[in-house]
């Protein structure tokens, strides 16, 4: 059987990375493989060299999904990530892979893709993905194409949400849409109405055992995404919001939807859980650079 072209996509987090042969149809032709991500640079680099050297027999390219924005020649990272180690975005990608062009691009972006190509923004021109997690990451497509910016960095969720400096980010100023919609704002709007410490986790358990403040915590951090969800929306008319990551489970996206229709003035858009799986950074990655070979 031809399967034509295919990736070895690989997925770079900051405590493992996920790699795998990716066809030009988004489907994972071999189970993922995983690996603790390593605490050095020289390390990682040396981890990337045996993937690609292991798994890369057959590939067309390498695809790397990374935190970080990437530059518009997708071959490297243009700034620090505060969840990989130090030096880490002076990588020199295409150095690890004596054989096979390297593709690489923001992990964010490539969810984005994923769920652009095979998932829930499938045959939509317009869309937008949040990765909600520890932080948020986001992927923005324009009439089919994702959009970059002019060094690459565009759709990073670093956008004012206040303007009192309450809130430190992890991007080194205040009160951006990530230190509210992610993970770490759940905490911090738990600890704003009751001035006490808990866990994500904690928060989630508690909610769903009827305590008032972390199902009133929860409700807050909703409407945060909605109020960031209906600045993205009146800016790009897209026709779809898509959430994934970690934290979008928690999410009642029929509830965002309609305080998010309430109040924007472009026509009304959806907003829908992720359905690309686990590994859309592995499908999304491999699906842009087989695009470019």
């Amino acid at each position: 059987m031809n399967i034509g072209k295919t990736a070895l996509g690989i997925d770079i987090g900051g405590t493992k990375i996920y790699a795998a042969s990716v066809n030009e149809n988004g489907e994972i032709l071999t189970p993922p493989i995983k690996y603790a991500t390593p605490k050095s640079v020289e390390e990682i680099k040396k981890t990337l060299s045996g993937i690609i050297e292991n798994q890369g027999k057959g590939a067309s390219i390498v695809a790397l999904a990374t935190a970080g924005a990437v530059n518009n020649e997708n071959t490297k990272i243009l700034s620090s990530t505060a969840n990989m180690v130090q030096g880490y975005s002076e990588i020199d990608f295409q150095s690890l892979s004596p054989k096979l062009p390297v593709f690489v691009e923001n992990d964010a972006n490539c969810a984005a893709w994923a769920e652009h190509s095979v998932g829930a923004a499938k045959g939509v021109n317009h869309s937008i993905t949040l990765t909600l997690g520890t932080g948020v990451g986001g992927g923005i497509i324009i009439n089919n194409k994702l959009l970059k910016g002019k060094s690459g960095a565009a759709g990073e969720m670093h956008f004012k949400m206040s303007i009192e400096r309450k809130r430190p980010c992890t991007c080194g100023t205040f009160d951006c849409f990530e230190a509210y919609a992610s993970g770490r704002g759940l905490v911090l709007t738990y600890k704003d109405i009751l001035n006490r410490d808990l866990t994500t986790y904690q928060i989630i358990e508690n909610a769903k055992n009827n305590d008032a403040g972390c199902i009133l915590a929860l409700d807050i951090w909703q409407r945060h995404i909605a109020d960031g969800l209906i600045g993205l929306n009146d800016i790009f008319d897209t026709e779809i919001v898509v959430l994934s990551g970690s934290m979008a489970e928690f999410v009642d996206v029929e509830y965002v939807q309609s305080l998010v229709n309430r109040e924007i003035v472009t026509t009304p858009t959806l907003v829908k859980h992720a359905s690309a799986g686990n590994f859309s950074g592995l499908i999304g990655t491999s699906l842009l650079a087989l695009s470019k070979i």
